[in-house]
Formats: C-alpha cells, structure tokens, sequence
C-alpha cells in the first residue's frame, strides 16, 4: 500500500509501508531490487536518458524534478582500458576513500593509490582511476529512485547548490524538491560537454520532509548493493591538468576539480 504526499508544486511523494517486506517476497531468489540509472549525454547534449518500461527505447527528459535522498563518492579502476562492455572493475570503492580489489578482497586507501594520482591513465594527464559521485534521486509518482552519476565537470554545481541553496538555509537535500537540468559547455580546447546543473525548487513540508528522511534512511543502507557498471562512467569528460583543473574559456569561473 503506497503513501502519498503531494506538494504545492503538485509533486507527488509516494512511499510504501510495507516496501521491505515485498521486496522480500517478490524479489526471493531474485537479488536486489534494481534501480533505473540515467545516462547524461555527450557531446554537449541537454537531454537526459531515462529508462522506460521498454528498456530497448529510453525516454528523454530536459529536466528531472524530485528529491536528492542520499549521494556519495564512487571510485572505479578497470585494468584493462574501459569498453563500455559492462564489464564489473579490477577495484571499485563506494565511498571515494576506501577501494576494493575485486580478484584478492583487498582493501586499498584511495589517497595513496597510484592509479587515482593525476597522470596514471594512458594519456598522461588524468586518472586512471574513475572518480564519479552518484546521487539516488526520487521522483514524483514513484517509490522507487533512480540513481544519476556526475562526471566531475559537474561536481562544483551539486557543491554550491547543497552549499549555497541546501545547507545554509538549514536543510538537508531530502527536505527539498530539487531540479535537475543540463547545460552545454565547451572547454579552451573546444571540447563539447554537458554539465549538470541543479536549482532550488522547494521547502517541503513537514510531513513530505518526514516521510523523505524515512526512504533516505533507507537508500544509506542500500547503497553498497548497487554495483558499478558503464551507466557509472561518464565519457566524454573534457581532460584535466596535473592539478586536477580542467581549462575553461577565459573569464569563466567553471575551474572545477576532480573530486
């Protein structure tokens, strides 16, 4: 049985009481219940990919509208240069600090590893080590969020929002409605690339904020049963320098960092 709590923008917040326990009976045998992800386009494109009921013809979106349950750091090393085959990576952390080698379980720190230090991927002038952040993200009408991975490029924009929109006025990002746009950039090299841009929509209400902190709390336990796959790596990121800065037009305050 859902709940729902609507909104003064008519966003509808649904929940299930008793979520878990269909999850447990009708996903048996049958693993974690999936999430849909959403691919953000390159080339400087400003329309979302968004999975469908045919999963052979996803929907597009120029803007995504809900409430941002839970986000973190997500790190990915391939051995082999990435394919896009699906292929699981040689190590993976879901916190961005601490990785784990998929073939021997050992547990590595992020810091110190020499595959995430400026200038160990193929070209001399990156990562090889993936450096994404996810975000859990629940829309209107459904109980179940969908998770959108950032490239860095877009990491300065969720950074001011929660910092400049979210945090200062007392909230944390489940109390808002948030929406989720995307822009074309383009570098002092001339390469093309969307970047994500997030704008403050609403406080909700006390009851909305209630019973989004309860799904959030939920998607805290969760998160780790999600694995990476090629929806995480974003592609078509413009390159950074050594300093993790990627070069912008004159006059442009994007320098963003790599997280």
């Amino acid at each position: 049985m859902a709940n729902e709590v609507a909104t003064t923008n008519g966003f509808n917040l649904m929940t299930l009481n008793d979520f878990s326990e269909a999850i447990a009976e009708e996903m048996d045998g049958l693993g974690t219940i999936p999430l849909d992800r959403v691919k953000i386009p390159s080339g400087g494109g400003i329309a979302f990919e968004v999975p469908g009921d045919d999963e052979d013809n996803p929907e597009s979106a120029s803007e995504l509208v809900g409430i941002i349950l839970h986000h973190h750091a997500v790190n990915a090393y391939w051995r082999n240069k990435f394919s896009g085959a699906n292929d699981k990576p040689d190590c993976s952390s879901m916190d961005g600090k601490t990785g784990v080698d998929q073939e021997t379980g050992e547990m590595k720190s992020c810091a110190d590893c020499p595959y995430n230090q400026f200038g160990s991927d193929d070209d001399g002038r990156g990562k090889a080590c993936k450096n994404i952040h996810r975000i859990y993200f629940l829309r209107s009408d459904n109980p179940v969020p969908i998770i959108i991975s950032l490239p860095p490029t877009s990491l300065k924009s969720m950074r001011d929002y929660i910092g400049k929109r979210i945090l200062v006025k007392g909230m944390r990002c489940y109390d808002a409605l948030t929406k989720i746009t995307l822009k074309k950039e383009k570098n002092a090299a001339g390469i093309v690339y969307s970047r994500v841009v997030f704008t403050f929509v609403e406080k909700l209400s006390d009851e909305a904020r209630a019973q989004a902190k309860i799904v959030a709390d939920s998607m805290k336990q969760m998160d780790k049963n999600f694995d990476v796959d090629e929806d995480d790596y974003s592609t078509g990121v413009p390159v950074t320098d050594k300093d993790g800065f990627m070069n912008v037009p004159e006059g442009s305050e994007e320098q963003m960092p790599f997280n």
